[in-house]
This record gives C-alpha cells, structure tokens and sequence, in this order.
C-alpha cells in the first residue's frame, strides 16, 4: 500500500466515521457543539456560581471555553484511538492491513470535528467582546501541535491495549488525572511557586498546550514557540517509532487481538 492509498483510505473512514456518528442521534451533527458548551456549563456552574472562586463570569467561561473545548478533542479522541483495533477484531482476522490505519480514521474523523468547534470557540469569543488580533493565527501551530500529540498518545494506547485489555480501564483513569491536572479550571499562573508551574508545563505537554491556547486567544501573547517546537519534534519522534513497531510486528498484534 503506498502513503497516497493510505491517507486516502484514511480519509474515507474518517468520513464515513462522521456520517455515521451523526446518524445514531436526532440532533446529528449538533452533538459536535452542544457537547463542550454543556461541558463548559457545567463547569462553570460547579466552580463560579457554587464555589464562587471569584472570577468575572464573562472572564470564566471564555476561559473554561478554551481549555475544555481542546481537552474534549485530546481525550475522547485518545480512548477512541486506543480500542479501535481492538474493536476491529473481525476485520483484523479477515485482511492484513496496516495495524495504523484504526486508530488513525478515527483520529482523523476528531480532527475534522474539531475545526468545527474550533470556529465555535472563535465565534464565542468574538460575541463575547473579545478582540481578535495577528495573534489568534498561532492557533493553527499550536493545533498541529495538539494534533501530533493525538496521534502520538492514540497509537500508543493502540499498542498497549492490542497487548492487554487491561489499559481499556487505565486510559480513561488517565484522562480523569489529566483533567485535574492540566489547568481546565484552574490558571497554571495562578500557582504561587512558579518553579512548580514551570515544572507543570514542562512534564505535562497537555497542559502547556492548553495554557498556550489561552495566551494566543485571551492574553495576547507569544506561546514559548521552542518548546512548542520541541514537543512538536518528540512527538514525530515517538509517532515515527509506534509506527514502525506496528508494522514490524503486525502479526504479534493481530495475535493478540484475536486471542
């Protein structure tokens, strides 16, 4: 199979992922939008209105908006990722294909996904005052960025979860622990030891995304563009890895899907 028969096999399960997502509900394609906006809702009504943490209302939401809205992408799209080779056992037995292509479609379905929320964070912002400048085209960088690591973490969890069905169960605890941890709610600048928040960014590649997310759409500021570069970088590194290990050992997979 060349790279170009590839991608587009890809890209047609992508589609055809959508159109099939959109059909199980009434709403369709809505659910891509009222998904993150009932998130952030809730979010806000937990941590504004019930714990009153003091932040403007305005101020909170959009805030929420751009941590949550990315967040949803990374998260739901890694546990998806991680069991659809799994979930592909029938075709797994049939054709020999490459074990990639699973988690790909599906996150390449996400991707497609997420340029709509992405206007609707956008759209969001700009009703609620928000001013756009030069600056809000980093977002596309830090994007792509994001989006390496999606791939990166999803074949990954392929991997382990084709070698035990055990890290069906630890990936979303996974998740749960990113989601207290990455600054969803809360602003890495707000911790008072700033060697410990630079520590954060630093261990933690979500929470720095999402922190630079805020500073490209609230803050009017320049992420740190070499650590960006370098996550970016790693993140190649380790996806050029995963894939090749898929393929050396495609039958040891198959194995153990099957089995």
């Amino acid at each position: 199979m060349t790279l170009y028969q590839y991608f587009s096999l890809i890209n047609v399960q992508a589609r055809m992922l959508l159109k099939a997502d959109a059909s199980k509900f009434k709403l369709g394609f809505m659910w891509w939008f009222l998904e993150p906006l009932m998130w952030v809702g809730v979010f806000y009504i937990v941590f504004s209105l019930i714990l009153d943490t003091g932040r403007k209302s305005g101020d909170f939401i959009f805030f929420l908006a751009c941590g949550k809205f990315a967040f949803i992408w990374f998260s739901k799209t890694v546990i998806q990722a991680s069991g659809s080779i799994v979930a592909s056992q029938g075709l797994i037995g049939k054709v020999n294909m490459p074990k990639s292509l699973w988690p790909m479609s599906g996150i390449q379905e996400s991707l497609y996904r997420q340029s709509s929320v992405y206007l609707l964070l956008l759209v969001i912002l700009l009703i609620g005052g928000v001013s756009p400048n030069a600056g809000w085209l980093l977002l596309l960088p830090i994007a792509a960025v994001m989006y390496l690591l999606i791939v990166t973490c999803g074949l990954i969890g392929a991997c382990l979860v084709c070698i035990a069905r055990d890290f069906q169960k630890f990936i979303p605890l996974g998740m749960t622990f990113l989601l207290f941890t990455s600054g969803i709610f809360w602003d890495v600048r707000d911790i008072p030891n700033q060697d410990k928040a630079e520590m954060l960014l630093t261990v933690n590649p979500l929470a720095f995304l999402l922190h630079c997310h805020r500073q490209v759409l609230l803050y009017n500021e320049t992420p740190d563009m070499a650590h960006l570069l370098s996550l970016a970088a790693i993140c190649c590194a380790l996806i050029g890895l995963t894939v090749l290990y898929m393929r050396r050992y495609s039958q040891y997979l198959a194995l153990k899907v099957l089995t």
